[in-house]
Formats: C-alpha cells, sequence, structure tokens
C-alpha cells in the first residue's frame, strides 16, 4: 500500500468522524453540549494544516482538512442557531455555567 494510499484512507476515516455529530445537531436541534472552545480551537488547526498541505503539496492533508472545515464551520453554525436557548431538562446551575 502507497503511502498516498494511506494518506487518503487517514483523511476518508478522520473526515468522516465529524459527520455523526452534524446529523445528530441537525436532528435534536439542539448543541448545548458542543464545546464552542473545542471547536474554534479544531478550526483554526485545520486551517493550519489545509495551509501546511497546501504548501507540501500533500493532496491528502489538504483535502482532508478542506472537508473537515466545512464540517467545523456546520457545526459552529448550528451550535449558534440551535446552542443558545437552554432546554427544559437542564438545570439552571449547568445551564449558567459558560464552555
Amino acid at each position: 500500500m502507497s503511502d498516498e494510499t494511506i494518506g487518503l484512507a487517514a483523511a476518508f476515516l478522520t473526515t468522516a468522524a465529524y459527520v455523526p455529530q452534524v446529523v445528530r445537531i441537525v436532528r435534536t436541534r439542539s448543541a448545548h453540549d458542543i464545546s464552542w472552545w473545542m471547536f474554534a480551537t479544531m478550526t483554526v488547526g485545520a486551517v493550519l494544516w489545509l495551509v501546511y498541505g497546501l504548501r507540501l503539496p500533500s493532496l491528502p492533508v489538504a483535502a482532508a482538512n478542506a472537508v473537515v472545515l466545512v464540517q467545523l464551520a456546520a457545526i459552529l453554525l448550528l451550535k449558534w442557531r440551535y446552542g443558545r436557548d437552554v432546554p427544559a431538562s437542564v438545570p439552571r446551575s449547568i445551564a449558567s455555567r459558560k464552555n
């Protein structure tokens, strides 16, 4: 198996890992348990990986991180859309904590 094939397989798997989270947020219309800090940090990291992949140049690194950026942007937009209201099932002491 070539290095490029291994890279593409790794890129596919790590990129696909975000799909269940996006689907869950859309289905439940809830993003209260999503951390702004974690996804903002991941977004900055993905931007840097994308730049790195483009400068190498490395198709697996660049392509995977371009797709990941789209997924992270979707998650952050969904967090903004569905994560602002506190669900009735969340105790006020937990709801008042910041992410």
